[in-house]
């Protein structure tokens, strides 16, 4: 069954709005803060081309998008301000057969290690579970992002998600770069 990008509360600060176009600022200003951590998050992106339009445009892919079930992405919010915190989204990007989603985050500097991406994760999978469907979901993570990698062990821990032997080839700025895989079903 189809289902529209929702608003989820995670607690008394943290909300995920579903992303727009009308965030760009405040994704170049995240991104300004900290260029390479936001090439890590999103390998997409050409370091050599101008960053703007390159967000531009996957903010204006995502939020047309949105509506048909094959990606959900959220700006993660905090605050009575509703201040941007970072993103947070189930993508199509997939490197294993039969997955439904990868979820990739990307936590703005003065946010992270608060826990915020896995109480975020956690309100995304439980969402999933709620729709009472068998969905398989992907995190992919560079084996050097030691975070990363703890974030990911956790998630799985919790969500009873394994981890692929092998290493995956993800292409990042013309070349293959090997990355960890974890799966999580969700029934």
């Amino acid at each position: 069954m189809m289902s529209l990008t929702p608003v989820l509360k995670i607690d008394e600060e943290i909300s995920l709005i579903p992303v727009n176009k009308s965030i760009l600022s405040s994704v170049i200003e995240a991104y300004k803060e900290d260029p390479e951590s936001a090439l890590v998050a999103l390998p997409w992106l050409n370091s050599h081309e101008e960053i703007r339009n390159q967000l531009r445009d996957m903010l204006f892919d995502v939020e047309s998008q949105s509506d048909e079930d094959q990606l959900h992405f959220w700006s993660i919010v905090v605050g009575e301000k509703n201040e941007f915190a970072g993103l947070i989204g189930l993508g199509d990007e997939l490197q294993l057969l039969h997955s439904n989603y990868n979820l990739g985050y990307w936590v703005r500097i003065g946010y992270r290690r608060k826990k915020i991406a896995v109480k975020c994760v956690d309100e995304i999978l439980s969402w999933l579970q709620s729709r009472n469907e068998f969905f398989r979901i992907e995190i992919t993570v560079h084996p050097h992002n030691k975070a990363g990698l703890a974030t990911a062990q956790s998630i799985c821990k919790k969500w009873n998600g394994e981890l692929v032997d092998e290493f995956i080839g993800i292409e990042i700025g013309n070349r293959t770069v090997p990355h960890r895989i974890h799966i999580i079903d969700i029934k």
